[in-house]
């Protein structure tokens, strides 16, 4: 019997509130007469698995890899202790953005404050002992980030949508933007309806003072021990009267981007996923190369890697994301950057390129493939160097 059919045979079963909740009512309505629905679940833009045939043994054998303890750091990340100081003066070019970890990005975009993916829980997973545990702490703690005016989920994942920063932000008043029937989760663990809007791909609101649009992406949504078919994933645009971002949330590839940057953009920044990428999952995730090519067709000028370093979530050397990023998009004549974690920057005027996680990554064995690469401070490619007042 699979999963997905014993869990549907125990409906008086509660589940624990980390598992959110499922749509009903008017919110399962606009579900349901989403054009992304069909044969009873929400679907991708082009058909998706999951998971490539081979992938439990693959996994397995992943696991037990010589080169295994290649995907944690072998020292302390060197994360920049930001400070509600370096973020009390409004943004020189009307932009700056902030990396704190894995997707999470804060964004000020003139006088906004926009907040993605916010995860500041030890671990992304249901329970408080088990699961992925952070890599390195995030660099600010919540209560001194300020005032957040707009939260942006892209999708309901552990590594995206984390429940005590959710609501530790809903108790501030901040605006959630969610896709399609997420808005149900957010409901359950306490925010005010009025405090959530839910978009379908294509959809657009305004909200604190900022275009917000959900765009196609090409993943899923799980929470429970089955899918969530009446969830949906998105990625995100978020524009300003002066400035344009795009997030990509978790995807994979697909024949997309361009249109999407032909509607929405150019972008003075895109946010894309370069990490958590496998063979055994490659209709979900993009690898560093097609970031980097997602962004060229979304009309990117500068990339911002994300999804990387925070949590062990795929069988790939802890640096190899942002070393395959740099070479790709050295090759292709891409501006990158590549803050510590909790470096603020403005994408108008990025700084010089440092290295600074070779510095705390594991060396490969003798034999073992070495992604690394010499890398010049040349052409368009730029890394965090050290700022003004950092």
């Amino acid at each position: 019997m699979s999963t997905d059919s014993w869990f549907s045979r125990i409906p008086q079963l509660r589940a624990p509130v980390s598992f959110g909740a499922r749509p009903t009512g008017e919110r399962l309505a606009r579900v349901r007469r989403s054009p992304q629905f069909s044969a009873g679940a929400l679907r991708n833009p082009v058909p998706t698995r999951r998971f490539a045939p081979g992938a439990p043994l693959g996994l397995l054998r992943d696991a037990l890899s010589p080169d295994r303890y290649r995907r944690r750091p072998v020292a302390a990340v060197p994360v920049h202790r930001l400070t509600p100081a370096q973020l009390a003066q409004p943004p020189a070019t009307g932009l700056r953005l902030t990396w704190l970890g894995h997707a999470t990005v804060l964004a000020e975009i003139g006088a906004s404050r926009v907040l993605f993916d916010p995860v500041w829980g030890e671990r992304c997973s249901p329970f408080a002992a088990f699961g992925p545990r952070r890599l390195h702490p995030n660099p600010i703690p919540l209560a001194e980030l300020g005032p957040v005016d707009l939260v942006v989920v892209s999708h309901d994942h552990y590594d995206h949508l984390d429940l005590p920063t959710v609501r530790q932000l809903a108790r501030t008043g901040a605006q959630f933007a969610v896709p399609l029937g997420v808005g149900a989760h957010l409901e359950r663990w306490q925010v005010a309806a009025g405090q959530i809007t839910e978009l379908d791909w294509h959809e657009s609101a305004e909200l604190a003072g900022l275009e917000v649009t959900a765009v196609p992406a090409r993943h899923y949504c799980s929470r429970g021990p089955r899918l969530s078919a009446c969830q949906l994933w998105a990625s995100w645009v978020v524009a300003g009267p002066a400035h344009r971002l795009y997030h990509s949330g978790d995807t994979g590839w697909f024949p997309g981007f361009s249109a999407i940057g032909a509607q929405y953009g150019p972008f003075d920044a895109t946010l894309m996923q370069i990490g958590a990428y496998s063979r055994w999952w490659p209709d979900v995730h993009l690898t560093p190369e097609q970031g980097v090519h997602a962004h060229q067709e979304l009309g990117g000028e500068l990339l911002l890697p994300v999804h990387w370093a925070t949590f062990d979530l795929a069988p790939h050397p802890w640096e190899e994301p942002v070393e395959r990023t740099l070479a790709a998009a050295r090759a292709a004549g891409v501006t990158v950057a590549v803050p510590r974690p909790g470096v603020p920057f403005e994408p108008a005027a990025p700084p010089a390129l440092r290295l600074w996680w070779r510095a705390v990554a594991a060396q490969p064995r003798a034999g073992a493939p070495d992604v690394r690469q010499p890398l010049a401070d040349s052409g368009r490619t730029v890394s965090e160097g050290a700022a003004p007042g950092v």
